[in-house]
This record gives structure tokens, sequence and C-alpha cells, in this order.
């Protein structure tokens, strides 16, 4: 088993408030998600609340794209948890975390992504280790929401 955390930060020029209404509501994720390209037939479902805590999103895509889900678990003013849940191209459970941090008139946000690897995924990790997998679709991501909160 070897433990993970990955983790990218931006400063945008917005406040808090701004940034965290395209993260805790799901369907601004299309907006400026790095994965939503990576299928245009993808499938995607929301339930539950419509924002914030409780709010849930489901997506089946191509191979690319894979098949999991998400839950936010909690929602302040300074962080918002996500419980997530993949199911292909791998199984794993994840917990993302988005951290916005009041910066004058900007605020400083960190997206990170902590889990364990396990069997198969643990070996795979020694050669290519989950920030390399994962680091520059985060950097992808937090320029599109860089880009959609100061829009």
């Amino acid at each position: 088993m070897a433990e993970f955390d990955i983790h990218r930060e931006t400063v945008i020029k917005a406040a808090p408030a701004r940034v965290q209404e395209l993260v805790d509501d799901f369907h601004q994720w299309r907006k400026w998600s790095p994965w939503e390209d990576a299928d245009p037939a993808m499938e995607r479902v929301y339930s539950g609340a419509d924002r914030g805590i409780g709010a849930r999103y489901a997506w089946n895509g191509n191979r690319k794209a894979g098949r999991g889900d998400m839950e936010i678990t909690s929602a302040t003013a300074d962080s918002i948890g996500i419980a997530l849940h993949f199911e292909k191209p791998f199984k794993a459970t994840n917990r993302v975390t988005f951290e916005f941090r009041p910066q004058g008139d900007t605020t400083a946000v960190t997206w990170r992504m902590t889990g364990e690897q396990n069997g198969f995924m643990a070996l795979f990790g020694k050669l290519i280790p989950m920030d390399r997998l994962v680091g520059k679709d985060f950097e992808k991501g937090l320029a599109q929401l860089k880009a959609a909160a100061e829009a």
C-alpha cells in the first residue's frame, strides 16, 4: 500500500465566494474541470443537494473518462471536501479538498487529492507516480477555474 498526496495551487483575481460557487455546484464543473472534454458523449447524473454538502455527481464515459462518482462531504468558507470514487479504469476511493485563502482582492486556491494505492495500482505507482499521472490535469483545471472565475 502506498499513500499519495497530489496538490496544486493558483491565485485567482476573484473573491473566495465567486471561486467556491464554481466548485460546490457540480453543474459548474463543466466550465473548468480538466476531464470534461475527455469524452463529449459522457453520461452525467446529478443527484442529492443542488450544491454544497450532499451534492452528488456520477459520470460514465469512454476509456479516458472512466466511470465514478463524487459527493461533497464538507463545505466551509475555507474549504470544500469531496469523496471521490472511481470504478473504471480502476477502482479507487480518494479524498479531494479545495482550500480557499483570501489575499487582498485575490484568492489562493489549493486543489488536493489524497488516497492509497493498493494492489496493481501500488505497483504501477512505483513506475509512474500519481503526481505525474494527475498533476498536469490539476494544473489545467486550476487554469480553467481561474479563467471562469475571472470572466
